[in-house]
C-alpha cells in the first residue's frame, strides 16, 4: 500500500509546489515508486517536474469517471504523474451526495495505491473540496509555510480544518511537520517566525521540521530548463537542503505505522 502524503498550505507562495516536485524527485531518487497529484488548478506540478505541455486526460478526468486512473497518468523519466489544468477550479465534487465528495479521490486511486511506494499530493491555496478529498486519503500531511508573519496567519486558520477532517473522515490524518521555506537565519524577522511556527505546531501535535529552506535561485530556474531540481544544480544550497528534509521525513516514516494507523483507501 502506498504512503501518501500531502503537501498542503492555503496561503499562497509558501513553495508547497516544489516542496512536492522536490518530494517526487528525491523519493523517486531513492530507488521508490512515485505518483506526484496535481490539484491545483495553476497546473504547475507537472511543469516543475519537466514535463512538457499537458495533453491528453488530467487528474479531473480521472475523478470524473471520464476516463480510468490509468489512462490518465504519465511517466517521466523519475516518476508518473497525474496532472491538472485550469478546469479543475470546477471540479464537481460538490454536486456528489455528501459522504461522497470528500472520498472521490479515494475510490478514484484504488485500481493504482498498491502499484506505487509513495504518493505525494500537491493542493490548492485555499481550503476547498479538492483539499478535503486530499486529507480523506492521505497519511500524512506537510505544511510549508514561508518565514513571514502572513504565513502564520494561514497556519492558525489550517489548524481548524485538520481538526474537522481528523473526526470526521480521517481520524488518522497525522500532520508531519511544518517546514519553513525562505529561510535566512541571521534576520531576526525569521527567528522570531520559527519561534512562533514552534508554537502553533505544538498546538497541532506536530513539529516544525530540523531542516530549512534556503532561498535559491536555482530551484526557481529549474524548471524552466525542463529538469528537476537534484539534477539541474546538486550542490545548490537550498538543493541540499531539500535533499536533507527528505531524509528527514523518510526518518519519520515506517510502513508497519502506516499499516498500522493510516486510512484503508484499498478495500
Amino acid at each position: 500500500m502506498s504512503i501518501i502524503i500531502t503537501v498542503s498550505n492555503q496561503k499562497g507562495g509558501v513553495g508547497k509546489t516544489t516542496t512536492s516536485a522536490a518530494m517526487c524527485a528525491g523519493i523517486a531518487r531513492r530507488g521508490a515508486k512515485v505518483l506526484g497529484i496535481d490539484l491545483d488548478p495553476q497546473g504547475n506540478l507537472g511543469f516543475c517536474m519537466g514535463l512538457e505541455g499537458n495533453a491528453g486526460p488530467t487528474v479531473l478526468d480521472a475523478l470524473n469517471k471520464r476516463v480510468r486512473v490509468q489512462q490518465a497518468i504519465r511517466r517521466l523519466e523519475l516518476c508518473d504523474i497525474l496532472t491538472s489544468d485550469i478546469t479543475l477550479s470546477s471540479s464537481g465534487l460538490e454536486r456528489l451526495e455528501p459522504g461522497k465528495r470528500e472520498f472521490a479521490l479515494r475510490d478514484m486511486l484504488r485500481p493504482v495505491v498498491d502499484y506505487y511506494d509513495y504518493i505525494i499530493i500537491d493542493t490548492p491555496p485555499a481550503l476547498n473540496l479538492l483539499t478535503i478529498n486530499a486529507y480523506t486519503v492521505s497519511h500524512f500531511l506537510i505544511i510549508p509555510m514561508a518565514a513571514d508573519i502572513l504565513s502564520l496567519v494561514g497556519l492558525s486558520q489550517l489548524r481548524e480544518t485538520i481538526d474537522s477532517v481528523q473526526h470526521s473522515v480521517n481520524k488518522h490524518l497525522r500532520v508531519l511537520g511544518i517546514l519553513v521555506n525562505k529561510y535566512n537565519k541571521r534576520t531576526a524577522l525569521c527567528r522570531d517566525v520559527l519561534e512562533m511556527a514552534e508554537q502553533l505546531a505544538n498546538q497541532i501535535n506536530t513539529k516544525v521540521f530540523v531542516t530549512k529552506i534556503r532561498n535559491g535561485v536555482s530551484i526557481a530556474e529549474a524548471p524552466a530548463h525542463g529538469r528537476d531540481i537534484f539534477s539541474y544544480a546538486p550542490k545548490s544550497g537550498a538543493v541540499q537542503d531539500y535533499l536533507e528534509f527528505i531524509n528527514e521525513i523518510s526518518d519519520d516514516i515506517h510502513l508497519s505505522e502506516v499499516m498500522q494507523y493510516g486510512t484503508e483507501i484499498s478495500h
